[in-house]
């Protein structure tokens, strides 16, 4: 083939360039357009009107620059319109498929206040307590220069205290049932998972009111000495010295 017969097919390529260049740009200006009404709608709190917007993005830009901003805006329309399993969802779908955004420490945080809120009363099945848990402690060591981390423990804790609740709550029906073998292995048991929480101490008392209940007054002191020094709470002790204390007075009472 000639030189001369080389410059129409040149020519043709440049033409053909220009215009697929012309229809990315059109292409990605469609989407930067459609990111930013997404965010709009989603200042306004107008989070469905925000998701059908980001949703076309991500479908449409999932290898763009804008994926990840678009995840992570989604995640953060279906958390703030209380969709929270939904939010859940899209923010681990990012932590996990997008590792290098700079997203994924705040959608890891909200993973975890996702669970958190999911998390119910003390009484009903606690699975969204145990996943929060989870996924705090997960979080802390993944990030423990985080600046959620204060947060993120004091999290730990709420959660660890209501499951802790949970327990004794179950022993304090078995006192009331007087299946007092029953209580003992609930109080203990929260005190060998729970030991740091705030019902920890009520959970000694109770084991010292227990055994008091079945007349083992010796048990109830020697597990007073052996513990005394693992209440966190003076008046919770000294309501359990003052109640084998009066526990032995009606006893030497009753035997005169």
């Amino acid at each position: 083939m000639n030189r001369l017969a080389l410059f129409p097919i040149l020519y043709l390529s440049i033409i053909i360039s220009c215009s697929h260049n012309s229809k990315v740009d059109v292409w990605e200006d469609d989407l930067q357009e459609r990111f930013d009404k997404g965010m709009k709608y989603l200042e306004k709190k107008k989070y469905f009107k925000a998701q059908e917007e980001l949703n076309y993005v991500l479908i449409r830009g999932s290898h763009t620059d804008l994926a990840d901003d678009a995840l992570f805006y989604l995640g953060e329309s279906y958390y703030l319109n209380k969709e929270y399993l939904l939010a859940i969802n899209n923010f681990d779908r990012l932590s996990r498929q997008m590792i290098y955004s700079p997203y994924v420490e705040q959608a890891r945080f909200r993973i975890c206040q996702g669970y958190v809120t999911l998390s119910p009363k003390y009484y009903h099945d606690q699975k969204y307590t145990n996943n929060a848990i989870d996924k705090l402690q997960e979080f802390v060591e993944d990030f423990p220069q985080s600046e959620f981390i204060n947060e993120a423990n004091q999290l730990i804790q709420e959660m660890r205290n209501k499951l802790a609740r949970k327990i004794y709550e179950a022993g304090i029906l078995y006192i009331k049932m007087e299946e007092y073998s029953s209580a003992l292995l609930y109080f203990e048991d929260l005190l060998l998972k729970y030991y740091d929480t705030k019902w920890a101490d009520a959970s000694r008392l109770k084991i010292v009111e227990v055994y008091l209940k079945i007349g083992d007054g010796k048990n109830a002191k020697e597990y007073i000495e052996k513990n005394s020094d693992k209440f966190r709470d003076p008046e919770m002790l000294q309501s359990a010295k003052l109640s084998i204390t009066s526990h032995s007075k009606e006893n030497r009472d009753s035997s005169q």
